[in-house]
């Protein structure tokens, strides 16, 4: 019985070195963060970023509260909007409705974490995600919107995107993958698409995460030093940092171009990820007539985190 105990220590024991060992095993990024922060990080920013050892703290000077959301008051609300999320399925089973639900913004916007609390607890047979890799040599020579058309939902079905045919507005464009003829047809196209979308009986719905370059900042670093999270992290994220003002041009002509009757983007501020998550599921719960509908529940949501492009950005957003 001792000698049981002994390997069993003995296996926990080699168990917590190999953690530690990959816990102190140097991020091939990191230096390349480091570097890139002394470089195009402004000073004050990067020093006020250092300095919020809070994690609760909003360090964002433009963010409406200077906290973070509670976790107690988050979980006792996102349990009741998953429980509407599950009737909102079944609505959309039985009645053959089709919902597409695009999410874009910058990297470490939230984007993915927003969807997988949508997802949850969703029959995965009738809902999914999509998020493509960089499209190969055929998908290259092919309309450009095609691969995402097949992607589409079918009868019944729910897809939510996890970022969209808008890469072409933002990462392709600011990073050269697309030459300026495609990049201009691409804002010409992109609203005939969305209608045609729409038009068919699709429910369209476009969420851009807007985050503060701050939060933006501290998120890097916390991936970095998260073995769990490094995976996250890519060259190109990195590069990215460098770009800021890059990526504003870009989003703004996006918004300009893209943002239509037929299908409005709807901005939300995610400094805050648990204000973030919330507002964006009742947003499209609150969209939606599905049977059972409790709207107490999808009552209070905040103007000062989601909204039209119009309403967000005339508060004074500016993505510091």
């Amino acid at each position: 019985m001792k000698r049981k105990h002994a390997q069993v220590r003995d296996k926990n024991s080699s168990t917590s070195k190999s953690n530690k060992a990959a816990a102190n095993t140097p991020f091939p990024l990191a230096a390349a963060i480091e570097k890139q922060i002394k470089a195009t990080i402004p000073s004050e920013l990067a020093e006020r970023v250092n300095k919020a050892t809070d994690k609760k703290q909003i360090i964002s000077s433009n963010y409406p509260y200077e906290r973070m959301m509670k976790g107690s008051l988050y979980d006792e609300e996102i349990k009741l909007l998953h429980i509407e999320l599950v009737k909102m399925q079944a609505w959309a089973n039985k009645t053959g409705e089709r919902i597409v639900a695009i999410f874009e913004g910058r990297d470490a916007a939230g984007k993915g974490g927003t969807i997988k609390r949508f997802t949850e607890h969703l029959n995965p047979r009738g809902a999914r995600v999509t998020a493509l890799a960089k499209p190969s040599e055929t998908e290259s020579g092919q309309w450009y919107f095609q691969r995402y058309v097949e992607h589409m939902p079918t009868k019944g079905e729910i897809v939510f995107f996890d970022r969209s045919w808008y890469n072409r507005a933002g990462v392709e464009h600011v990073m050269g993958f697309c030459n300026p003829k495609e990049y201009l047809e691409f804002m010409r196209q992109a609203p005939e698409f969305e209608r045609m979308l729409v038009r068919s009986g699709i429910r369209l719905f476009k969420f851009w995460f807007s985050v503060s370059r701050a939060e933006q900042l501290r998120r890097f670093i916390a991936r970095a030093q998260d073995p769990l999270k490094q995976w996250k992290l890519s060259p190109m994220d990195v590069e990215s940092l460098g770009r800021w003002d890059a990526y504003t041009e870009a989003r703004d002509a996006m918004l300009f171009y893209t943002d239509t009757a037929d299908a409005p983007w709807t901005i939300i501020r995610s400094d805050c990820k648990k204000r973030a998550r919330l507002n964006t599921i009742k947003f499209l719960l609150r969209s939606i007539p599905y049977d059972g509908k409790i709207e107490k529940h999808l009552r209070d949501i905040d103007p000062l985190i989601i909204g039209s492009s119009k309403e967000i950005y005339e508060l004074g957003e500016k993505c510091v």
